[in-house]
């Protein structure tokens, strides 16, 4: 039997190899939201009101159930994003054709408007690390984030529309 089968996972990579990730982890993710920031501070919304705005505009029509499944924030966090949202015209809501108690969230012209100006900054900074890695680092880059997500996250990636 091959001796990483009986090793736990946590103990075939070192360390300071995992310190490290963590810190590239940490400082990747501070430097990938601050692009979105800065736009999001002139508005003066948030973060919370970013990934909000992110998922509802990758799965129009997603539930107020699902978003909250997704973002784990409490129910009073959302209604208080998503009123703000509401209010200021970026995220419309509408019956569920089943169930009328549900409601269906989509983003409006300005909140699509919004979101695409807030993904554009991120995806500058995503496609410069990309091309300064080389085309293997994209599938290794996923392979890594689909291995830290837990898998209900996983199925959601696997929802997400795609290209093509």
């Amino acid at each position: 039997m091959p001796q990483s089968a009986t090793v736990p996972p946590a103990d075939l990579v070192p360390d300071p190899d995992i310190r490290l990730a963590q810190d590239l982890l940490f400082f990747a993710y501070r430097d990938f939201t601050n692009a979105a920031d800065l736009i999001l501070e002139e508005l003066g919304l948030g973060r919370a009101h970013h990934r909000a705005m992110h998922f509802i505009g990758r799965h129009p029509g997603i539930t107020v159930s699902e978003l909250l499944s997704i973002l784990r924030i409490t129910k009073q966090s959302l209604a208080r994003v998503l009123n703000e949202l509401v209010e200021r015209g970026y995220v419309a809501q509408s019956p569920g054709l089943g169930d009328r108690r549900q409601r269906l969230l989509r983003l409006t012209g300005a909140g699509a408007d919004l979101e695409l100006r807030l993904f554009r900054q991120q995806k500058a900074r995503l496609a410069e690390a990309f091309h300064a890695a080389g085309p293997e680092a994209l599938a290794g880059f996923q392979q890594v984030m689909r291995g830290i997500m837990d898998e209900s996250a996983r199925a959601w990636v696997d929802l997400a529309p795609r290209p093509g």
